[in-house]
């Protein structure tokens, strides 16, 4: 293949990737410009706050118990090559609170909010509920971004915390029945080894992952294409963007909370 042709291939690629991030983020910036103005759309708010907080705990606590159940046999495992096994409790809090917790969290809601949002959005835009809404004088942003987005911001946080302490809990269970630590021991070691920097950080991390996560299932439910193929690849790039960009503002986040 022509060297030039392989420049022109990987120009045109680097470019639709730029264009793809500058639509994006002139989406967010909209997005966020409605949330502070009227009209307000309580009604919407509230349901979008059930849905993604109150009906997203059954799959976070299921989640973050087992991994904070395997996570505390990992450890013991590990840390018995070492006669190290006495660091359970440290390790199984700093994990599920620095990383696992907001991460997997992250994750949940990227499977489980963003391909509702996306594709609930998607199949409004193909049954022309979104021009009903324009002819309505009603702005879409405003009536079904700004609910969605800060809902995210919201209950994410709040979900994260609350997989911490479940995950945390699940080390306990396992670290306790199981591995013969002392149950008052593996609580103190906990509470003592966690910094406030280290609380922050997770719930910091929450409220990011909650915005990426909404935000990718209305920005790709509002560009979806015609027909029921147009809702299911809406429905797919929503979910693989927000864990993409989760993962990276993870990276991002940690470098900054515990950057050496």
């Amino acid at each position: 293949m022509n060297p030039l042709t392989m420049l022109a291939r990987l120009g045109r690629a680097v470019m639709n990737v730029l264009a793809l991030v500058g639509r994006i983020s002139i989406f967010a910036a909209r997005a966020f410009s409605h949330i502070f103005r009227p009209p307000y759309y309580p009604r919407e708010l509230f349901n979008a706050l059930v849905t993604i907080g109150w009906l997203s705990l059954p799959v976070v606590g299921l989640t973050a118990i087992f991994t904070g159940g395997a996570l505390a046999l990992q450890i013991y495992s590990g840390g018995a090559r070492f006669n190290a096994e006495a660091v359970v409790p440290q390790i199984v809090a700093i994990g599920m609170v620095r990383e696992l917790g907001p991460v997997l969290v992250g994750l949940m809601i990227a499977a489980r909010v963003t391909s509702s949002i996306a594709a609930e959005i998607a199949t409004m835009k193909v049954t022309e509920q979104i021009d009903a809404l324009v002819t309505l004088s009603t702005n879409p942003m405003k009536y079904l971004v700004a609910p969605r987005v800060l809902a995210a911001l919201i209950t994410v946080p709040l979900l994260v915390a609350v997989g911490d302490i479940i995950g945390i809990g699940g080390g306990y269970v396992v670290a306790v029945k199981n591995l013969g630590f002392n149950s008052a021991a593996y609580l103190q070691n906990t509470v003592d080894f966690l910094e406030a920097r280290d609380v922050i950080s997770s719930l910091v991390k929450g409220a990011a992952f909650g915005v990426i996560a909404a935000m990718m299932g209305c920005y790709y439910g509002m560009q979806s294409g015609r027909g029921a193929q147009g809702v299911g690849s809406a429905t797919k790039d929503s979910v693989e963007a927000a864990a993409i960009l989760i993962l990276a503002a993870n990276f991002v986040l940690t470098g900054v909370f515990f950057s050496i």
